[in-house]
This record gives C-alpha cells, structure tokens and sequence, in this order.
C-alpha cells in the first residue's frame, strides 16, 4: 500500500508524480532532466523496510528516499519531515554516512546556468579548460559555490552503490592559493561507485577529472593509495580484467596493486601514461592508449620491481 504522507512529501520535492506499476510513481529526474518522467520512486515499503527508485534513462538509484532527497540538494526542512514519516534501519552504513557527509549548504548544480550568472560561467569556462562537457555534469552531478568554505569552486560529488553521497571534492576555478579542498572524512570508500558496472572491465586511475575523461567504468582513487573496501570489491567481484593508469611516481604502489590483483586471479593491465594524466590526453588518446596496453604476466611483474631497485 502506497505511503500517502511519502507521496505528498516526495510530490512537494520532485513535482507531481504519475503512478505506474508494483506503486510506483514517475517523476521528472532531478539528475538527468530527461524530458520524459524517468525517474520511478517505490512508495510501497519493501520487504527490507527501504523504498528503492531508479531513473531509467540515466541509471541513477538508490534504495531510500533519503538518499534520493539528499543528491537532489532539498531543503533541511523537507529532509527532517521525511524522517518523521519513515525510520530506515540505523545501521545501515550508507543511510548513515549520507546523513553525516552532505553537500556544501550554497552548492548549486551546473546542469542550467543562465547568461546572468557570471560565476556560474567562469566555472562552466573552467571545466570547458579540463574537457568537462555538459553530459559530464548531469552524469556527476557537477556544482559551484558561491560563497563559504567551497567558494569560487567547482565541486564534484561521489556516490556509493547506493547513490548516497560518499565524497567530494571541491576544486578551485580561480586559480586561488587553496587549488583544492575536501571534507574531513576517511576515504576508506569506493568513489563513483553508483557508475560502476562490476561485470566489465574496469579502469583505475588518480584523480576524479582523470576519470571523467575516462568516461567508461573507471575509478578514481583521489590519490595513490588503493582503499581496503575497493581492494575486496575487485577481488569479489566478477570483473576479470583490470586496468592500472596510475602516474609514473606511483610506480611502486601500482605494481604492489597488480601482484595483489594477479594473486586474485584477475587480469591486469599496467598502463603507461608516458608523464600525461588521462585528463591531459582526452578520451580518444587514452583509449587508443587502453587498447594497445597488453596484460600483465608475473615475469613482467618481476622484471618491472627490478627495475625499481
């Protein structure tokens, strides 16, 4: 049976909702702005106490509505009324942590900035130096501040498998002192893991605009350093083949991933990014790069740590 203080609530959000199969509702998706209604909410508690919603045009989706009002940046207000109407299961870690993490208070989504909005230009210049284009943002729901902490900085959003936000970074579009800021947390998580498709191929890079020039089943790991939780992902999972693009003065980290990949079982491929970052190079460049790169045997692995030495 359909939550009726669920639906008037989620209504006031999203807009009016038209009902389809098994209680679902349809709505225009807040993430994709597809000109049809998308985006179907489950309004009927499941058997596990949650209300999934998935958007079938751009595969965003979560299992609550809470995740769901989060990403769609509603005012705190909604947000604690949703919680008088349902109590999800404390401890579910994702439901937790995106109660703990949110996005900066004046976080403004790119997807449509008008000719009057001078900051919001600059960084949409900004992200049109690093290659970012507008399917780019609505697929990672890309944003700016104004003012605060993030302020004068394009800010770019994780989500976990879920679609709950699990990170983000804030990047500098006027060159300030700080280029970068994030929030204070572990990253012990797995970034842009809502993206990722654990049956194919997947590729392993730094940074999050490494990633988005990637386009295709990537992860970024903000850094040189494999999280524990992505580690066990890809030795858990189905994907058989995996591919390294990390800097060359990551060297040694990458190989310690390999050895740690091959001793899974798993296929790897250590690509040479020849002192470029995906980013510099474009899409088109890094996959000729992908499809030229051949896979790692333990005689390469072996010769490669020697030569470390």
């Amino acid at each position: 049976m359909t939550n009726q203080l669920l639906l008037s609530l989620t209504n006031k959000v999203l807009g009016e909702g038209k009902p389809t199969a098994r209680n679902n509702y349809a709505y225009s998706c807040p993430f994709c702005n597809h000109h049809k209604p998308k985006l179907e909410v489950n309004l009927t508690e499941n058997k596990q106490g949650y209300h999934p919603w998935h958007c079938w045009a751009c595969d965003k989706k979560g299992k609550t509505v809470l995740s769901l009002f989060n990403q769609s940046n509603t005012h705190p207000d909604l947000i604690s009324e949703l919680k008088t109407i349902v109590k999800y299961d404390s401890g579910n870690t994702n439901e937790k942590s995106a109660e703990k993490l949110k996005l900066p208070e004046d976080f403004v989504s790119l997807k449509s900035v008008s000719k009057s909005d001078i900051i919001g230009r600059h960084a949409l210049a900004y992200l049109k130096k690093r290659n970012v284009n507008i399917d780019d943002i609505l697929r990672y729901n890309i944003g700016y501040c104004t003012k605060g902490r993030y302020k004068d900085m394009v800010v770019i959003p994780s989500y976990n498998e879920d679609s709950s936000l699990n990170f983000f970074v804030g990047r500098s579009f006027n060159e300030s002192k700080i280029k970068y800021l994030n929030p204070s947390i572990t990253k012990d998580f797995i970034p842009f893991e809502n993206t990722i498709n654990w049956n194919l191929p997947i590729i392993i890079c730094e940074g999050m605009f490494d990633a988005i020039a990637i386009k295709r089943n990537v992860i970024p790991l903000l850094g040189k350093t494999f999280p524990k939780p992505l580690l066990k992902k890809l030795a858990s999972s189905q994907v058989q083949k995996i591919y390294i693009a990390l800097d060359k003065d990551a060297l040694k980290q990458s190989l310690k991933f390999c050895e740690y990949l091959l001793n899974e079982g798993k296929k790897v491929y250590l690509v040479d990014l020849d002192q470029k970052d995906p980013s510099e190079m474009g899409f088109e460049a890094f996959t000729n790069l992908v499809q030229q790169t051949t896979s790692l045997t333990f005689y390469d692995l072996m010769e490669k740590k020697i030569s470390l030495l």
